[in-house]
């Protein structure tokens, strides 16, 4: 659920109170009634940042992730996407 504390937005955990920064976050409200309103994510970036050159922008930071392209007793692919510039390359190695 988001949570303020201190001007500062967290995604925080009903149940343990766990929380973890919002940056990135995107979040809403949603109103049925004037005095009913809910915030909502809309979107949680889940793929993890990585210290990997962007061969376009030379960024330092890019966001990674993983996909099966070949049979299933092949590796799977590593994908890039720089943090900056947003350009996506594969792992060529």
């Amino acid at each position: 659920m988001p949570k303020k504390i201190n001007a500062k937005t967290y995604l925080a955990c009903p149940k343990c109170g766990h929380k973890i920064d919002a940056k990135g976050t995107v979040i809403s409200e949603k109103c049925r009634a004037k005095d009913d309103c809910v915030e909502v994510v809309e979107k949680i970036e889940t793929r993890p940042l990585v210290e990997e050159e962007c061969p376009k922008c030379k960024h330092k930071k890019a966001r990674s992730w993983e996909k099966q392209m070949r049979a299933g007793d092949e590796p799977p692919t590593r994908f890039y996407e720089c943090e900056k510039c947003k350009h996506i390359w594969r792992d060529q190695s």
